[in-house]
């Protein structure tokens, strides 16, 4: 599907084989999607997807990829760091809470910060 840069798939893949997407990051999934797509389109079977660090805080993310029979699996989430910076004493407790708001709210949180930056 394409050379160089414009490649979505390289290299070769038999008909009906088994494929571990494999990224970096996951934030809302839609990349994730459009590569199963493709994937399944040259007649892979995809049944999971692994990336390093997923976000963790956009329940969509994981809700379409099941839909689509797929898991997104993470190694780390933005909760796995909170935990890790709080055991460390590397975020004191305004910073965590601060983290903790977004983490619960991200929308809400960015809204906030918005607004505040509006009436300034």
């Amino acid at each position: 599907k394409g050379f160089g840069r414009m490649a979505q798939i390289e290299g070769h893949m038999e008909e009906g084989a088994r494929v571990l997407l494999v990224e970096d990051l996951a934030t809302d999934g839609g990349s994730k999607i459009h590569f199963v797509n493709a994937l399944r389109e040259a007649g892979a079977e995809v049944c999971d997807a692994f990336v390093v660090f997923h976000y963790g805080i956009f329940p969509e993310s994981t809700e379409s990829l099941l839909q689509m029979g797929v898991r997104l699996l993470g190694l780390a989430t933005w909760w796995d760091v909170l935990e890790a910076a709080q055991e460390t004493g590397a975020f004191d407790e305004a910073t965590a809470t601060e983290v903790r708001a977004f983490l619960e709210d991200p929308d809400g949180w960015s809204q906030d910060r918005e607004q505040g930056r509006q009436r300034e």
